[in-house]
C-alpha cells in the first residue's frame, strides 16, 4: 500500500487523516496471467490501481482482439465511461502478466469524498490523469502514421515497446504484425 500511497501523494497534498478514511474503500487482489479484471457488458465499479505487472484494455470483435491500451505501475487501470456514468463497458480488461492490483471501490470512495475534500480531489485528479493519458494516446491515431507512432511510443514510452509482445503491439497500433516488423526492421537498418 506503500506505493499507492506515495502515487497519492505524488498527485496531490493528502493528509495521514485523509489515507485513514481512504483504507475501507481499499483491497488487495493478485490476478493471474490472462484474468479478466473487467468484461464487456459489467458494469466498472471499481479503479484498479497497479502496484505490480501491467495489463490492457481490448475490444474483441468476432474472435478479432483490438488492444486500446496498456497500464503499468503506478498507473490507473479503469473504463472512465462506465466507472462514471455506469453504463456496461464496451470492452475488456486483463492482466498480462502475475498483475498486483489495489482496488478502489467506487460506492464506497463515492460515500467518502463527499466527507473529505483531500479524497474528492483525489478522485477529480485520478480520472484528470487517466482521461489525459486516453487523450494522448487517441492523438496518436488522429496525428501520425504507423511509424511515426512507434517513434512516438519509443521516445515516450519506452517499457511499452520492452514489456508488450509484438503481436500486442501491433494491434494498439493499428497495424499488422508484419507491418510493425517491416516498420521495425527498416528503422534498424538506417
Amino acid at each position: 500500500m506503500q506505493n499507492l500511497l506515495n502515487y497519492i501523494r505524488s498527485l496531490i497534498s493528502f493528509s495521514d487523516e485523509s489515507w485513514h478514511m481512504l483504507q475501507p474503500t481499499l483491497s488487495v487482489r493478485i490476478y493471474r496471467k490472462n484474468e479478466l479484471m473487467l468484461r464487456e457488458d459489467e458494469i466498472c465499479k471499481s479503479l484498479f490501481y497497479i502496484d505490480k505487472g501491467f495489463c490492457k484494455s481490448y475490444f474483441d470483435i468476432e474472435g478479432n482482439v483490438k488492444n486500446t491500451g496498456f497500464f503499468f505501475e503506478n498507473e490507473i487501470a479503469t473504463n472512465i465511461s462506465s466507472f462514471g456514468s455506469g453504463q456496461r463497458s464496451e470492452f475488456n480488461i486483463i492482466a498480462c502478466e502475475e498483475l498486483h492490483a489495489v482496488i478502489f471501490d467506487k460506492t464506497k470512495l463515492f460515500e467518502i469524498a463527499e466527507k473529505s475534500s483531500e479524497i474528492e480531489s483525489l478522485g477529480r485528479h485520478c480520472i484528470r490523469q487517466f482521461a489525459s493519458r486516453q487523450e494522448e494516446f487517441s492523438n496518436l491515431f488522429k496525428l501520425y502514421t504507423a511509424q511515426e507512432r512507434l517513434e512516438y511510443l519509443e521516445s515516450h514510452h519506452p517499457y511499452m515497446i520492452q514489456r508488450v509482445p509484438l503481436t500486442q503491439l501491433a494491434s494498439f497500433l493499428g497495424v499488422a504484425r508484419e507491418t510493425l516488423s517491416r516498420i521495425r526492421k527498416r528503422r534498424i537498418s538506417r
